[in-house]
């Protein structure tokens, strides 16, 4: 019987301890200085983690995957006719659909640290399936030559072992490269302290909101210690079970004593509001994500809603796209994966209104690529984009000014004959006009349809003789110099203006 009242002192705090029971059957690492379990499973009762975890796992499911593939000048173009496009954007396995697939990987890492697939391939050696394996049934196993493989443990208890490139390994924080560390194995202490104070006020409450301890004063004393003894279980079997609630009843002077602790003195509300703000610091999510929103404000909420995707999610992404680019593709594939955070970072409609017309005016951006970003189709016409006309590139601003300057010359009557002087400005004015144009067009390698009007602007002849001199010059390969002397001749060959 004192081995038995031993272990009694425990069965508030702990699981079941009896002979059937699990708790000899836990490993010892999972049970904290609180005397609760803390496992991955028994975090999730907190639905603090639970909603960390459900954050972490359903944004990065509902993140779109693109595949690239890169240009050489730095462009990339889409890709969906790669083997491995059906298999992360339409179907990994027989089991999932791409986001529950995701979304169940997420979760191994963020309870676990680690997430594990089965890589299944055809006769091509192409992947055609990614099973999922639960992290607590896969073991990694190390071997003399310096490699690894992984022991899997299935449902009937049956084990297999699979070789390193058989498994692609998503790994979280590692201190050793192999293995991602679980945050609830480091952060046990701290969620035990949660699971604790949640489990006392279950039982706060079961009690109907009063202290659960309590004395007997007795101004008399027991004949002996069996005596105590019958007392206090029949007290006990008279005020539990079905007997909770109804009247007490003490003889021989007998006066009842119950704690004076309070909630308040305890803390108790204080420590709950704490232990969810220190929940969202272990997953890094901030707390009004969560329903915590003690300290948010509008200046603030919107700020830590950016953070969240910079902090958060983008170094999950980034661990997920190394990971695939180096496990999954061949070294020959140039391709990228990359997840689209577009969306996430959408803002409102004022917000958006404002990036778009910035994008368009300085053309940077096309009003079709606009409507496609609001899912709108695209209408013919507006693919171009659009040039400021007060903005342009430093190498044309001297050709401009020139161009402008002529424009402003007053025109020579054509009648009147030109004296010596005006003759020689013309003339000036042309070979300057000539070497403009000459430079613009050795720098394009050609001449443009569009530059037939504007030549013949510059020089005040007609179209048709600009039109007659650009079919004679296409095929003549002339140099700049040789581009200037052939303009200075046209602009020369003038009525009343002869070389």
């Amino acid at each position: 019987m004192g081995l038995l009242s031993f272990f009694d002192r425990f069965r508030a705090s702990t699981d079941d301890r009896s002979p059937w029971g699990d708790f000899w059957f836990e490993p010892i690492s999972t049970r904290s200085a609180s005397g609760l379990q803390v496992s991955p499973d028994a975090a999730l009762r907190l639905s603090a983690v639970y909603a960390c975890v459900r954050i972490l796992s359903e944004t990065m499911a509902s993140l779109p995957l693109v595949l690239y593939r890169n240009r050489a000048d730095g462009s990339k173009d889409r890709v969906t006719d790669h083997w491995l496009y059906p298999l992360l954007f339409r179907r990994p396995n027989r089991f999932q659909n791409p986001f529950e697939w995701r979304e169940m990987l997420q979760g191994h890492l963020a309870l676990r640290g680690n997430a594990y697939n089965q890589i299944v391939t055809n006769p091509r050696g192409e992947i055609i399936e990614l099973i999922p394996i639960h992290p607590d049934r896969i073991r990694i196993e190390l071997l003399r030559s310096g490699e690894f493989r992984y022991r899997v443990t299935d449902r009937f208890g049956e084990e297999s072992i699979l070789a390193r490139g058989d498994v692609w390994h998503l790994r979280g924080l590692s201190s050793d490269g192999l293995l991602g560390m679980s945050p609830i194995d480091l952060a046990r202490e701290s969620l035990g302290m949660a699971l604790a104070a949640q489990d006392y006020g279950a039982r706060f409450f079961a009690n109907d909101a009063k202290p659960t301890g309590g004395w007997i004063e007795f101004p008399g004393s027991f004949k002996d210690p069996e005596a105590k003894k019958v007392f206090r279980e029949s007290y006990q079997a008279a005020q539990s079970g079905a007997n909770r609630g109804k009247v007490l009843v003490l003889e021989n002077g007998m006066k009842f004593h119950e704690v004076g602790v309070t909630n308040k003195d305890a803390q108790f509300l204080e420590l709950r509001k704490f232990q969810i703000t220190d929940i969202a610091r272990l997953f890094r999510v901030p707390p009004h994500m969560i329903a915590d929103l003690d300290r948010a404000t509008f200046s603030n909420i919107e700020q830590q809603s950016l953070e969240f995707v910079m902090h958060t999610m983008t170094p999950w992404a980034e661990r997920w796209e190394a990971s695939i680019e180096s496990e999954l593709l061949l070294d020959g594939d140039d391709l990228e994966i990359e997840f689209d955070f577009s969306n996430l970072m959408r803002g409102d409609a004022a917000s958006r209104s404002a990036y778009y017309q910035s994008g368009i005016q300085n053309g940077w951006l096309t009003r079709n690529e606009a409507r496609i970003a609001e899912n709108l189709n695209p209408i013919d016409g507006l693919d171009e984009p659009l040039r400021p006309l007060n903005m342009v590139e430093e190498s044309d601003a001297e050709d401009l000014t020139a161009d402008a300057e002529a424009q402003e010359a007053p025109a020579q009557e054509a009648s009147e004959p030109p004296d010596d002087e005006t003759a020689a400005r013309l003339q000036a004015l042309i070979t300057s006009t000539a070497e403009r144009w000459a430079r613009r067009i050795s720098r394009a390698g050609r001449i443009e349809e569009k530059d037939v009007d504007l030549i013949a602007e510059a020089f005040a002849v007609p179209p048709e003789r600009v039109a007659a001199w650009a079919a004679g010059s296409k095929d003549a390969e002339l140099t700049e110099v040789g581009l200037c002397q052939s303009l200075t001749q046209l602009g020369m060959n003038t009525e009343g203006m002869n070389p």
